[in-house]
Parts: structure tokens; sequence; C-alpha cells
């Protein structure tokens, strides 16, 4: 019952999510942490972080992440395929007439309504994660950089890799990491050293 209930939700996803993994993520956020409860907002944020990380289409590798965590390897099959079924069976069909399927006036201005409704998902989906993630001042610098360099880069036309943002956010957090954890040591260590020399006074006496 767990699988079957899995691979529907991950079906109704995939079945009624356009634009591609980016306007996905308002609709998988909805139905997983708003709904179901199966990820809160930090877990949630965690797993887009690492399926935009890893190789592979957002969607797919949220589906195997929210799968796996739910039901292990058996859940993460289930989701993945309940995730990518629709979007392979329209393709398909699609395929068999494309050239006709193009020529369509009602198809074209459905897609042209759609295209604005992916933007707002897909900002939507932005702002939600926002407000659910630490305030803390390395969240807000890197976020701050990246929408910074995003916006200037698009103003004066710089070509300049998503790919990118995410190599320099995933160092910044790492040496941040580092810093914090050599600090932590020293302060242990001095806090050890402090104690023995104590000690030592105490004996002496």
């Amino acid at each position: 019952m767990k699988y079957l209930k899995l691979f529907l939700v991950m079906l109704k996803i995939g079945l009624f999510t356009f634009g591609g993994g980016y306007a996905m993520i308002a609709l998988i956020q909805s139905e997983l942490v708003s709904k179901r409860k199966w990820l809160n907002d930090g877990e949630f944020a965690d797993m887009v972080a690492i399926a935009e990380s890893t190789p592979g289409p957002v969607a797919i590798n949220a589906a195997t992440y929210v799968g796996y965590k739910t039901g292990g390897f058996l859940g993460a099959l289930v989701a993945t395929v309940g995730v990518v079924l629709p979007s392979f069976a329209i393709i398909f069909l699609i395929s068999l007439f494309f050239n006709e399927f193009l020529t369509i006036r009602w198809v074209a201005a459905a897609f042209s309504g759609i295209r604005v409704c992916v933007v707002f998902l897909i900002f939507s989906a932005g702002a939600k994660m926002f407000s659910g993630i630490k305030k803390s001042p390395l969240n807000l610098v890197i976020f701050g950089a990246t929408f910074a360099c995003m916006l200037l880069f698009s103003l004066f036309s710089v070509n300049f890799s998503s790919v990118f943002y995410i190599l320099a956010s995933g160092a910044l957090g790492l040496v941040f990491y580092l810093v914090c954890f050599t600090k932590d040591r020293l302060k242990k260590k001095r806090g050890e050293n402090k104690e023995d020399t104590d000690k030592k006074e105490g004996g002496e006496e």
C-alpha cells in the first residue's frame, strides 16, 4: 500500500507538471511537505540541493531521493518510474505525429499560457524554500551573492553556467564548515589544556 501511494503521488507530479524540474519543485513541495508531511522544510531544501548538485534531471533525482527515504531501494524505484512514466508516454505519443502536433493552433496557445504559469511556479517554489531555510549569515551571503551575480550577468549578457554557482556555493559551504570545525577543535583543545594546568596546580598545592 505504501509503495502504491508513493507511485500514485509521483505519477500525479509527473503528469501535471509543465516546464521541467524547476517548475516541478513547487508541486513536489506541496505534495510531500505540506500535504503528506513526508519531508520537513529543512529536508526538502537539502533534497533540492542534492538533486541539483548530482548528475541527472532535478525531478528524477528528487523522486529517487524521496522514494529511498520513505521506502528504501524499492521505494526509490517505484517513485522514479512514477515520475518518469507520464513524460515518457506523452512524448512518445507526440513523436508519432510531431509535425502535425506543432501546427495545431490551440496547442500553441495552451503552451503560451503554460509558460507564464511555469515562471510563477518557479518563483513560488524559490520563495517558499527561502522562507524555510535558516537565515544564517552564510546562507544570506550565498543567496545575496548568487542573486546579484545572476542579475548582473543577465543584464550584461555574460555567459555563466549555473554549474559554477553550484560549485562556488558548495566550496563556500565547505570552507565555512572547515573553519568552524577548526575553531571548535582549537577551543576544545584549549579547554583540555586549561583543565590539565588546573589539575597540576591543584596537585602542587
